[in-house]
């Protein structure tokens, strides 16, 4: 004979397992920086080489400067956002796998890697941009007076406001794709 009861079903809150270690793998991050940076490095090596390659200073038939301008600034753009994927991706396929972690917070994690990854490069290719900078400058900074021209100070005032529109932008795109690499990354390991 069975017995049935009227009782409802009652939730019983999951019993929370934290981790005292952290759950941020800086050797993956690590790595895919360095991928990052890596790739960069190839392909702008690369693209210097078809620019030179198409430009023709003495030619009448060679492209316009602002022609040539743009077609690096979109080579760059798309160097910044081959190497930011790559090195989410790698990032996220590098880590170990969690093991008993829900898969929303393995998502979240994975995503966070790429992005660590993506920061990490873009600040360590800033800094040796920067230091590479101040020693050009330095360098040839000989006390010598310069005139500029109330026209091209605001040439380069313009320059200078489009340069840091596209590259932040280009940033900010560079960091999801970089997120969505190491979630796609992560993804495929836990799928092997």
């Amino acid at each position: 004979m069975a017995m049935t009861s009227n009782r409802e079903a009652v939730r019983v809150p999951e019993q929370s397992v934290e981790s005292s270690a952290s759950a941020v793998e800086w050797a993956a991050i690590a790595g895919g920086a360095l991928a990052a940076i890596g790739i960069s490095i190839i392909i702008s090596t690369l693209a210097s080489g078809a620019g030179l390659a198409a430009v023709r200073p003495w030619s009448f038939s060679a492209p316009a400067p602002t022609t040539f301008g743009v077609a690096a600034a979109i080579g760059l753009i798309v160097t910044q956002w081959v190497a930011s994927a790559l090195g989410g991706y790698l990032t996220g396929r590098l880590r170990t796998k969690w093991v008993g972690i829900r898969t929303e917070e393995i998502f979240f994690r994975d995503t966070a890697h790429g992005f660590l990854a993506w920061a990490l490069a873009t600040v360590l290719v800033a800094a040796v941009l920067s230091l590479a900078a101040v020693a050009t400058v330095t360098s040839t900074s000989g006390g010598a007076e310069v005139t500029v021209t109330a026209e091209a100070a605001d040439q380069a005032r313009k320059a200078a406001a489009s340069f840091a529109l596209f590259t932040s932008v280009s940033f900010l795109i560079g960091a999801f794709i970089a997120s969505v690499a190491g979630a796609l990354g992560g993804y495929h390991r836990d799928e092997v």
